[in-house]
């Protein structure tokens, strides 16, 4: 049996938002006492307040949680300066957070950490693990998602399902807040795992499609990629954009050894001395990649793809819970229409079953069912859960 409810406020005053939520949820508990949780909310909330406000209330929740670039949940859909959590009970399945400090720096042994905490009690094997990591520092610096995802494999095992994203600020890129139970942090991993009688299905798309031929990355360090098929980066980008410089708009797709699968990096600078770009995450050297076109119907169709792809791959009768979680990119082009994501997810679903999520800085899922888990940009994925 899985109990979930979610509350959401779009109250600007951090006091009364957080009170609209935990009354939303203690009415749709009905008297039971939720084991964990998942807050999101936007940057400019005190947050200190509404850890001590849930915390009053639920004094033993495992809570994790982070800042976001905006929020979407079955109660006000999506919402860019909102509150929202999601509190989960159930007498079959086990699940409980850990953290783990120091992710830019010493990123494995922050999974580690993290990863044991949440595990000590259980008395069931890990099935899945949500991830909310930090992305930038006060000091302007970031963590690297891959190595925070290499941690967490290296852990857990490399084909443990790990879902999430990480934590945003409303695209100011200057710092980011993670939670754990009643405190704020910053440069953290925090985790949920949960154990025993669990279904979860998952599902990932981006709407960006492939054009031109297959190339090779042949050479490349860390986020910078130098030459593609020999040529500068920048050659390769102006065959396809001519004089317009490499955005967002036209990431590319990695692809995942000879399959047809592929995750997406979006490209962050230019040099154009050294005809280089760095992006926003690792392009291995020698990898198969193209770049992408879009258009803004097809980006939004991925979040009803993403969905059913979930749907179909759910090992149960009925999911009892939704997680959602978008990339700040797709919410940045899309602009007033982000909001049909949502939507298209929410008609999609046949019966009421809360729904939450955040718009992220960077996306985790596995690229097919029952494969490892990738770090995603631009990229929306769907978390099903239940017990049914």
């Amino acid at each position: 049996m899985l109990k979930v409810v979610v509350g959401h406020s779009d109250d600007p005053d951090s006091q009364g938002a957080i009170a609209e939520v935990l009354e939303h949820c203690v009415h749709d508990l009905a008297g039971v006492i939720p084991q964990a949780g998942i807050l999101f909310t936007a940057i400019d909330f005190e947050h200190e307040l509404i850890l001590k406000e849930i915390n009053q209330v639920f004094p033993e929740l495992d809570l994790i949680g982070c800042t976001t670039d905006g929020e979407t949940s079955s109660v006000l859909g999506f919402q860019q300066d909102s509150v929202t959590l999601m509190l989960f009970y159930s007498d079959t399945v086990e699940i409980s957070a850990g953290i783990g400090y120091g992710a830019k720096e010493n990123p494995f042994a922050a999974a580690e950490q993290a990863v044991k905490q949440a595990t000590a009690k259980m008395t069931n094997s890990p099935k899945l693990c949500i991830t909310l990591p930090a992305s930038y520092l006060e000091d302007g610096s970031t963590t690297n998602g891959e190595l925070i995802l290499q941690g967490l494999k290296l852990v857990l095992g490399s084909q443990m399902p790990i879902v999430g994203g990480a934590a945003g600020d409303q695209f100011r890129f200057q710092k980011t807040y993670q939670f754990f139970h009643n405190q704020v942090l910053t440069d953290t991993l925090p985790v949920l795992i949960f154990a025993g009688d669990i279904n979860f299905s998952y599902g990932i798309a981006c709407g960006w499609q492939p054009i031109g031929r297959k190339s090779v990355v042949t050479k490349a360090e860390g986020t910078v990629l130098y030459e593609i098929d020999g040529r500068t980066a920048m050659e390769y980008y102006q065959k396809y954009l001519g004089d317009r410089p490499p955005t967002a708009e036209h990431p590319l797709a990695v692809y995942e050894g000879d399959s047809d699968r592929y995750y997406m990096r979006v490209p962050n600078k230019h040099d154009m001395e050294t005809g280089s770009i760095n992006f926003l995450g690792n392009v291995p050297e020698n990898a198969t990649i193209q770049v992408t076109d879009s258009r803004r119907d097809e980006v939004i169709a991925a979040a009803e793809a993403s969905f059913q792809t979930a749907l179909t791959n759910y090992p149960g009768t009925e999911p009892e819970a939704i997680l959602l979680f978008s990339c700040c990119c797709r919410r940045w082009l899309l602009g007033t229409r982000a909001k049909e994501e949502y939507q298209l997810v929410k008609n999609a679903v046949a019966q009421a079953i809360p729904i939450c999520g955040f718009y992220t800085y960077g996306e985790f899922a596995p690229l097919e069912p029952h494969g490892s888990s990738y770090y995603h940009q631009e990229t929306f994925v769907t978390l099903l859960l239940g017990t049914k």
